[in-house]
């Protein structure tokens, strides 16, 4: 496990501040502010540096802690851009949440989430789960890497997930239902629960979400901190395996556009995406270093089974000089055992009831 203020500018009252945040400035003077460059950088005179095989270097370890959500919230619509303003409003609202670690805990989507509604005055305080024994503190929340974009979907413009198939959209339905019912057994829980995958590709952010890239002249190993998942990416040119051979991961084949490792990845068992793919997911990944500190991980997905036309988004991950550890899931997997023992326990309890009920 990992752990990683613009100060507020002092003449804006409160409600200025707010007023900035909630303002929708229309798009040029947006533009103008935010891409804004200066006169001289250091990334424009930056080369990346190669291997020995003379290939771009992508080794080392990775973190996806930014805090831009996967789809833009709705009451950002139309906005793909916020200001500096407001990335500064919510970069100190963001702190006052989480650094103190006397809240509780955000995931996921859920940091943006509620620090945008707090913000915004239309929320106070963030509650993990529900409040109760057993939630998360906030020392769990990861600091995040703010930027000034409002989704991590880049494509459908609107920065929204495409609607899912009927197949897909109930699918999703069951599994939700499905978490709310005893599990007669490990198969009813899920993929993660079971410590066997957080599938491919995997896009938990500020959560163990480190990855470490391993290369070699014939082929690219990037392994995930979450399950310790590895996948071995060949880039000698065969072919994908046949069609009826399926594998959590998939199976993936690199090859570089110039600077840019591209991976094809087909072959994947259905469900391991998100929930809802299907053996019909074909995923396009294009890792390039942009800069010294970022390596942009752009990613395209296409299942016609799961969602009515392709997405695509990119997330920035940053360099860190930590290691990544073993996940030894399922050593330590007390929770599954807990999850079945409880569901047992209810299971008992409800013959009990019922058998006390029928009249004598």
């Amino acid at each position: 496990m990992h752990f990683r203020n613009l100060t507020f500018v002092r003449s804006l009252t409160f409600m200025g501040a707010i007023a900035v945040v909630l303002s929708l400035v229309p798009g040029q003077a947006i533009a103008q502010s935010v891409n804004a460059k200066p006169a001289k950088t250091a990334t424009e005179n930056w080369t990346a540096p190669r291997t020995v095989d003379g290939q771009p270097d992508l080794q080392g370890v990775w973190s996806n802690n930014n805090a831009t959500p996967l789809e833009r919230p709705k009451e950002l619509a139309g906005r793909a851009l916020l200001t500096e303003q407001e990335v500064a409003a919510l970069k100190k609202k963001a702190a006052e949440l989480f650094d103190n670690g006397n809240s509780d805990a955000a995931f996921g989507d859920s940091v943006f989430e509620s620090v945008l509604a707090n913000v915004k005055g239309t929320k106070s305080g963030f509650k993990s789960i529900d409040g109760e024994t057993g939630d998360y503190s906030s020392v769990w929340t990861v600091a995040r890497d703010w930027d000034n974009r409002t989704s991590l979907i880049t494509d459908p413009p609107d920065g929204r997930l495409p609607p899912m198939t009927p197949h897909a959209a109930e699918k999703q339905h069951a599994a939700f239902a499905a978490r709310n019912n005893r599990p007669s057994g490990p198969e009813d829980r899920s993929l993660q629960e079971r410590c066997i995958t957080y599938g491919s590709p995997q896009l938990v952010a500020g959560y163990q979400s480190y990855y470490q890239i391993v290369q070699g002249s014939n082929s690219v190993v990037i392994m995930t901190e979450m399950i310790h998942d590895a996948r071995i990416i060949p880039l000698d040119g065969h072919p994908h395996l046949p069609p009826n051979i399926q594998n959590w991961l998939g199976d993936a084949r690199g090859h570089w556009e110039g600077d840019t490792l591209v991976v094809d990845t087909t072959n994947f068992k259905p469900g391991v995406f998100r929930n809802v793919s299907t053996e019909k997911l074909h995923v396009v990944e294009r890792f390039t270093r942009t800069g010294p500190d970022t390596l942009q991980w752009q990613l395209t997905i296409d299942d016609p089974g799961a969602w009515t036309k392709p997405w695509t988004a990119m997330i920035p991950l940053k360099p860190s000089k930590k290691a990544v550890y073993e996940y030894a899931c399922h050593e330590g997997n007390y929770g599954l055992e807990s999850i079945l023992a409880g569901a047992r326990r209810e299971d008992k309890a409800a013959e009990a009831a019922e058998k006390t009920s029928q009249p004598k």
